[in-house]
């Protein structure tokens, strides 16, 4: 598919990437970039990928698709740094969770013939690091791509078949709409889950150990949200604080609807909140995002 790829930043996502195009042979050759010494080092000896550059800029050199796989804010100082050994229409990628704010960035630096097409493969897990890389982590999993206005079709059907061809599900979709979708189904969540876990954390010692021993499965989802990557998480944050403030918002005026039902023991309106929302976990089953098998599904120790 690809003569050349190149991956910057081989974490979770980024070793993921490497490991399902390996699988599935699309490309000649594949580079890779990672500033951490810890990281190419693992990957050098679980013989993952041989090719591993400690040269931003050599690793770019005549790729046709390159991929960018870290925080989003390093994105300028990495596309700063690569701009001028980049290959003409080269396709331009990346795999972050906000849009609007990098398609600035892009602007601004104004790349000339190059292919910049956002992506943001939907998938993941609390661990993070290459050891947590799968290759089957996309399949079944949504990828939203957001190509600027008056981008080539051309690239924006290569990409979408990569990601395909991997097990991904595409969706094209604006920056806009994108980064205003992501903020109620990720970023909300995850505001919610931090501040669960700091609550638990707030109260005395004694309590805390006995909330952890007895934690049930409600707990233990937000605490497995909430151990995502910290870095990650800021950035995120900061990059759609507009849409991310805007639902925080919203929740605050459900909560305190919640805590005045509950102060009141207004029951009838209990009833009416709790009914209400299970209708929304019928909808994700339906459109096949989880599963209604006890436990969710998930696989047992």
């Amino acid at each position: 598919m690809f003569d050349s790829i190149s991956i910057i930043g081989c974490g979770l996502i980024g070793s993921s990437i490497l490991r399902a195009i390996k699988n599935k042979k699309l490309a000649k050759e594949i580079k890779i970039f990672d500033h951490s010494k810890e990281v190419t080092a693992y990957l050098k000896k679980e013989n993952i990928c041989t090719d591993v550059s400690s040269d931003i800029r050599q690793c770019v050199v005549n790729s046709d698709l390159i991929i960018i796989a870290t925080p989003l804010s390093s994105y300028k100082e990495i596309i700063l740094s690569i701009k001028d050994s980049l290959k003409k229409d080269v396709i331009l990628t990346d795999t972050g969770s906000v849009k609007k704010e990098v398609m600035k960035i892009i602007h601004n630096i104004n790349l000339k013939d190059v292919h910049w097409i956002p992506s943001h493969p939907i998938a993941g897990t609390e661990e993070s690091g290459p050891k947590a890389g799968q290759a089957e982590m996309f399949e079944n999993r949504w990828c939203i791509i957001s190509p600027p206005e008056n981008c080539a079709e051309q690239p924006i059907k290569k990409l979408k078949t990569l990601w395909e061809t991997i097990g991904s599900k595409v969706k094209i979709m604006t920056p806009a709409e994108h980064d205003e979708i992501l903020s109620l189904t990720s970023h909300l969540p995850h505001a919610i889950a931090y501040n669960i876990v700091r609550t638990v954390m707030s109260v005395e010692d004694k309590l805390k150990q006995e909330v952890i021993q007895y934690s049930a499965g409600g707990l233990r989802d937000f605490t497995r949200i909430a151990a995502s990557n910290p870095i990650m998480w800021r950035d995120i944050f900061l990059d759609n604080s507009e849409n991310v403030a805007k639902g925080i918002d919203n929740f605050i005026e459900r909560l305190n609807e919640l805590k005045k039902a509950v102060n009141d023991k207004n029951g009838d309106k209990l009833y009416q909140i709790f009914n209400a929302t299970k209708e929304i976990r019928k909808e994700i089953i339906k459109a096949g995002q989880d599963t209604s098998k006890p436990d969710f599904g998930r696989k047992k120790d």
